[in-house]
């Protein structure tokens, strides 16, 4: 292989005062007078310093480097190789991994035609995707190549691979870069081809598109071309399948040698052949037949070889790294995409609104009344809105069973519901007490099919304190603005411990800032861990409701969120499943802390509810009391929000790893942490977390169930 004549020389020179050559080559070009120099050394190394995770001692000690472009008559200070490629690439994390860049630079990657391959070979070393780039290209640079060629009017009467090869030297120094400048022939598109992993064939001749493919084949190396009409991109995988025929097929079994020599114009039935005329762009199909006549060539725009060397880049990444790609073509038709233009679904259209319960037929009074209970009881709150609960209503009850079929992975050993269907008799309770026909709640955990069963039997039995709380208690609504963190007064924080006490349960708030602080931590670290547990991360995904979405009458309308547009964005992409996996697999989504940690640091106080006992009757006491103080907080003009983790209802480690069997251990010394700060009794167990701040009235009220679905 020839490399281009010296006043088109394109290899920088790489030197070091280490070296005895490299000093007496720097004093040479010292003792120089139109040498330039720039010395930005000791800023890169300060962003290596700065870089996440630390840098490794060893390879923020490399020397300095002195890298001499003699094109420009110029010497640019840089890092060693080791750091220099770790900060230059350093932004490609975690798109590229670090494991997957060490990888790709050990690829050879071939360019034929460096005109659209400008663009390509540029691409690749940027982003890293090899550690060796060959180009071949007989052509020189002209005006009209500066339409779509990254070059300038200084180059203009350069080799086109010599121009390429100078710019990817000014980007990565260490990057080896390999020039053919006399063209490729049949003798020598061998030697070409020898030692490559992968070949990018963007030229204009058509019998040289053959002969590569042909040397390709025969050594089992992999072909891609991107085409800029429509974004289209051919993959030929002859590394695994060496009998594939030469592009795909579309030239039949002509020969190389039939093709070459032929003009502009006769080249275009081939073109028609290859490129499928009948899906061309309207404006592509008709310059191609304009070839000859009213234009010299085949027309190309800047954006489209964008977008084919992206596409090409990521094909390369793929092959290089042992992932999925298939031969065949595809288009990236970024004009088609444009034409599907659609408005965003809104998040602020018209606001949801909760249904009216629907009135009751029944003649009798006692059925009027059974239905207006049981239509508080269903305004409880539950773990992801998910009404865990079967209801019956008699004249002369209220029955409520808790449904397995609609638990999650977080609520174990069905705490969480039965935490819900203590709420909901408690609301039962109010209702009964405003009608007068209060009486006795019976629990029982031995029907068939339901672990807990709570029933309300009517009576004449009445209780001004708990009637009092009808109206506020069907006000009561998780409230998921960020808020304010007003302090509470004493009043305040008494009135809240004694409407848990009342119910039998404790509740211990958190008021000191620095208490605060850390607690936003715990649970902003649960909340990762909950994205990150694939099960955990699909059923959290699956309570959400989006504007449009069936089964409204459950699960949590996203507009009640609080999150502006940017946030809501984030969330878009947080519901992707192989997004998640990815951050899991990387270990990484502390990001994923940031949403719940901001929102605790700005409450006013964080409450903790706690019962003594574990059994499922002792957590539905729990959520009477939950239910107790989360009404008499909104009538203080609190907002309230609960925030409680995933190990919230953990009693031991193997609950926790039923949970999330990988961050077992970690959900473990969380839940240690939190009970650290709230310093609950030995025989306690938590019941639910809340936020207490000040806010706005929420904005989107949950729905529920009808009776009768219930």
């Amino acid at each position: 292989m020839n490399d281009a004549p010296d006043r088109e020389t394109y290899k920088a020179l790489v030197l070091s005062e280490d070296d005895p050559e490299g000093r007496l080559e720097l004093d040479r070009l010292r003792s120089g007078t139109d040498i330039r120099w720039i010395d930005r050394f000791e800023e890169q190394l300060d962003t290596a310093r700065r870089s996440l995770p630390r840098a490794d001692p060893d390879l923020l000690g490399e020397t300095r480097r002195w890298v001499y472009y003699p094109w420009r008559r110029t010497v640019v200070a840089v890092l060693g190789p080791r750091a220099f490629r770790a900060v230059r690439l350093d932004r490609n994390r975690h798109l590229i991994t670090a494991r997957e860049q060490g990888v790709l630079n050990g690829l050879r990657v071939g360019v034929v035609g460096v005109s659209a391959g400008h663009a390509v070979a540029y691409t690749l070393a940027a982003e890293g995707a090899c550690g060796t780039i060959r180009l071949a290209d007989f052509d020189e640079l002209e005006l009209s190549n500066l339409n779509r060629v990254p070059a300038t009017v200084l180059d203009l009467g350069l080799n086109k691979a010599t121009v390429a090869a100078r710019r990817i030297a000014e980007l990565d120094p260490y990057l080896v870069v390999e020039v053919v400048t006399s063209g490729l022939s049949p003798e020598s598109i061998e030697e070409f081809v020898d030692g490559l992993d992968v070949v990018i064939e963007e030229c204009d001749s058509l019998d040289m598109k053959v002969l590569v493919r042909q040397t390709a084949r025969d050594r089992g190396v992999p072909v891609l071309m991107a085409t800029s009409d429509r974004g289209l991109v051919d993959v030929e995988r002859y590394d695994i399948d060496p009998q594939r025929p030469i592009l795909h097929g579309l030239l039949g079994d002509i020969d190389a040698a039939r093709l070459s020599g032929l003009t502009t114009r006769d080249k275009v039935p081939y073109v028609l052949n290859i490129l499928d005329g009948q899906q061309l762009s309207a404006r592509g199909a008709a310059s191609l037949i304009e070839v000859g006549q009213t234009i010299a060539g085949w027309p190309q725009l800047a954006g489209d070889i964008w977008i084919g060397a992206a596409t090409v880049a990521s094909a390369v990444r793929r092959i290089g790294l042992g992932e999925p790609l298939d031969s065949g073509r595809v288009r990236v038709d970024v004009g088609a995409a444009l034409d599907r233009l659609q408005e965003p679904a809104a998040m602020n259209g018209r606001a949801a609104t909760t249904p009216e319960l629907a009135p009751t037929d029944a003649p009798d009074a006692q059925r009027r009344v059974s239905e207006a209970v049981a239509q508080a009881a269903i305004c409880a709150p539950s773990g992801g809105n998910a009404q865990p609960w079967h209801v019956v209503a008699e004249a002369d009850s209220l029955t409520m069973r808790l449904a397995p079929e609609r638990t999650s992975m977080m609520d174990i050993a069905f705490r969480g519901s039965a935490v819900a269907l203590g709420a909901a008799m408690f609301n039962a309770r109010i209702a009964a007490a405003a009608h007068e026909v209060l009486g006795p709640v019976e629990f029982d955990t031995t029907q068939p099919g339901s672990p807990l069963q709570a029933t309300l039997r009517f009576g004449r039995g009445s209780d001004p304190s708990l009637a009092t709380l009808y109206q506020p208690m069907l006000l009561r609504a998780t409230n998921r603005y960020c808020g304010a963190p007003t302090p509470l007064d004493p009043t305040t924080v008494k009135l809240l411990a004694d409407a848990a006490a009342t119910e039998g349960a404790a509740l211990r708030l958190l008021s000191d800032r620095a208490e605060i602080d850390r607690a936003a931590e715990i649970l902003g670290a649960a909340d990762r861990i909950r994205y990150l547990t694939p099960k955990l991360h699909e059923e959290m995904i699956s309570e959400l409701r989006w504007p449009g979405d069936p089964s409204a009458e459950t699960g949590i309308d996203v507009r009640s969120l609080g999150l502006d547009p940017s946030e809501m964005g984030v969330l878009e992409v947080l519901r992707r499943s192989d997004v998640i996996a990815r951050l899991a697999e990387w270990d990484a989504g502390a990001a994923l802390c940031n949403n719940m940690a901001e929102r605790v640091s700005m409450s006013s106080a964080l409450a903790v509810i706690y019962v003594e006992g574990a059994q499922l009757i002792d957590f539905a006491r729990g959520g009477s009391a939950m239910q107790a103080a989360w009404i008499t907080a909104q009538q203080c003009g609190l907002a309230v929000q609960p925030v409680s983790p995933i190990f919230l209802y953990g009693r031991t480690k193997e609950d926790l790893q039923k949970a999330s069997p990988h961050f077992a251990a970690e959900l473990l010394g969380l839940q240690h942490e939190l009970r650290t700060l709230t310093r609950p009794a030995g025989n306690e167990h938590e019941v639910l977390v809340f936020r207490l701040f000040h806010a706005p009235p929420p904005s989107v009220r949950s729905r529920r169930r009808r009776l009768g679905t219930n």
